[in-house]
């Protein structure tokens, strides 16, 4: 399969991309744990089945060291003991971030008050912004037809 766009050559999605990927670092920064992002991008792309977005999560993941197990189980994360209660509030937000349509009307209060129990504000900036981040990516990835499969740990660092 070939991308209807190369999104990298454009002179538009170069410049905007120079911002998003500010944006991508900002957050890598941030104090919202690494696994917990990765879990959470992995999950928004799974749920938006951006393929490219699943292959760069997946690896990035498993390169920092994350196991398998949990990387396979994120896609039945509520039926699955191998996450911690503030991740499993992070993958809710995420989900319900993610199905707005769904969800009628976003993030219910329940949701968000799990999640800031186990977080704090700068990390909930964080992640909201993460589902943000991470629905775009998917979207022009998906509109596009990016071909997954050939990513490379770091590569877009």
């Amino acid at each position: 399969m070939d991308a209807r766009l190369n999104l990298f050559a454009s002179q538009i999605t170069g410049k905007a991309f120079k911002h998003l990927m500010a944006a991508g670092k900002v957050l890598k920064d941030s104090t919202l744990p690494a696994a917990t992002q990765e879990l959470v991008s992995l999950r928004v792309s799974q749920i938006n089945g951006c393929a490219v977005c699943i292959d760069m999560h997946t690896k990035e993941a498993a390169a920092a060291g994350e196991t398998s197990v949990r990387l396979n189980l994120v896609a039945a994360w509520r039926e699955a003991k191998v996450f911690t209660e503030a991740e499993r509030a992070a993958l809710e937000l995420a989900e319900e971030g993610t199905r707005t349509a769904d969800a009628a009307g976003g993030v219910g209060d329940e949701v968000w008050a799990r999640a800031s129990h186990h977080y704090d504000e700068e990390q909930l900036n964080a992640l909201v912004l993460l589902v943000a981040f991470m629905n775009l990516a998917n979207r022009l990835n998906l509109i596009t037809q990016q071909p997954a499969g050939d990513y490379k740990v770091g590569q877009l660092h």
